[in-house]
């Protein structure tokens, strides 16, 4: 699918960087081609799927999962593995070529109508972009938790532990994650990101990808869901409030902020308390002493204690942000606030001044008009009136 550009009388030299980040998706469209083709044909098919399908399925027994057996009954889970690195190099293609059609399609769109500033620019895409992923994942994610029974039956989030065996859709929800932060790294080039806002979101594209990685590699992938849903859920206020915000919507941007300040809070404390409740006190019930790669068991003391400290102390991070974003925000308040109190009041009081000396000026060029005419006072229409004085004879 090729994607379209705006005509512009230069043309880049074929390979050069300005070729490649104006023809970006259409390359890497023609890339992920190359692999579906590559299904149709038998030479090619083995190494095709191993790029697009899902790795390491496993059929098991439905009588090992559900309460009714039916011994003549499969379904096919998936486990983590080595392979899934090829899956998730396709489906970062995917994301790539996604990622410019929104662009193209949608954000662009909008911004010509708009007119928006280069700062606003950049921040207004990156918001559109985060806005379309964090709707779509958090959807998906709370009809797995719906389907999967986790908000009714809280303790299958460490009961069964190791949660080796994956459903098919859970495998995919954490491959597309995987994918898609990693998709962010090269489209800080392909979008031409300052070097200033280069280093705020490569640290949360990789916060994002070492956390959800570690938890789909060491078979977490329950408690991670949840608590990527409750994130994702609040992240989806805040990118819609700073559209708002962008479109002129000052009132409603507002409300959404406000929501957003109080959701923010909760979800930190939710996401603590869920870790808590499930490294501490629900995987301790069934914890060994040494972990097992063979079986997928990580359940030690000394692994749940590191994830329990690293999810709390990304918790306490997201937090101080929070707070300092807060704290400088009120101090420009303040100082702005100052500023104009200290011009008002300057302006105040050199205006008696300015008016002490117009009226001076006044009163030298009558009393320069002659010795026949003297100041009366202001008439009725606030106009100054003279008239004229008889000499006098000795």
């Amino acid at each position: 699918m090729a994607i379209r550009r705006p005509k512009s009388n230069k043309n880049p030299p074929i390979l050069s960087h300005e070729f490649v980040i104006q023809n970006h998706a259409d390359i890497v469209s023609c890339v992920a081609m190359v692999f579906v083709v590559g299904l149709m044909f038998q030479a090619t098919n083995p190494v095709a799927s191993l790029f697009i399908t899902m790795q390491h399925n496993v059929t098991a027994n439905v009588s090992e999962t559900t309460e009714q057996p039916r011994p003549e009954a499969s379904s096919v889970t998936y486990m983590p593995g080595r392979r899934d690195m090829f899956t998730v190099f396709f489906y970062t293609l995917i994301c790539i070529v996604v990622h410019a059609v929104i662009q193209e399609y949608i954000l662009d769109k909008v911004n010509r109508r708009m007119h928006l500033s280069k700062v606003k620019h950049s921040k207004f895409n990156e918001s559109g972009q985060l806005l379309v992923f964090y709707a779509v994942s958090a959807a998906w994610g709370t009809d797995i938790i719906i389907r999967e029974n986790y908000v009714t039956n809280i303790s299958s989030l460490w009961e069964g532990y190791p949660h080796i065996l994956l459903p098919f859709i859970i495998k995919l929800y954490f491959v597309i994650q995987i994918s898609y932060w990693l998709h962010t790294l090269p489209e800080l080039y392909f979008q031409k990101i300052k070097k200033e806002e280069m280093a705020g979101r490569v640290t949360y594209a990789t916060l994002y990808m070492i956390f959800i990685a570690a938890a789909y590699m060491l078979n977490f992938t329950r408690v991670a869901l949840c608590l990527m849903v409750l994130h994702y859920v609040v992240e989806f206020l805040f990118h819609t409030s700073r559209l708002l915000y962008f479109a002129d919507k000052t009132h409603i941007a507002n409300i959404g902020f406000m929501c957003w300040n109080f959701l923010f809070v909760i979800v930190r404390l939710g996401s603590i308390t869920l870790a808590v409740l499930t490294f501490w006190y629900g995987l301790d019930k069934v914890s060994q002493s040494k972990g097992s790669f063979k079986e997928g068991n990580f359940n030690t003391y000394i692994i749940r204690i590191n994830c329990l400290v690293a999810v709390c102390l990304l918790q306490a991070w997201m937090m101080w942000n929070f707070i300092t974003f807060h704290l400088r925000r009120l101090r420009e308040r303040t100082a702005a606030g100052a500023a104009v109190s200290s011009f008002s009041f300057s302006k105040k009081s050199s205006t008696p001044k300015k008016k002490d000396k117009k009226n001076k000026v006044k009163r030298d060029e009558d009393s320069t008009s002659g010795d026949n005419a003297e100041v009366e006072g202001p008439s009725e229409n606030g106009n100054v009136r003279q008239r004229s004085v008889k000499s006098k004879k000795h």
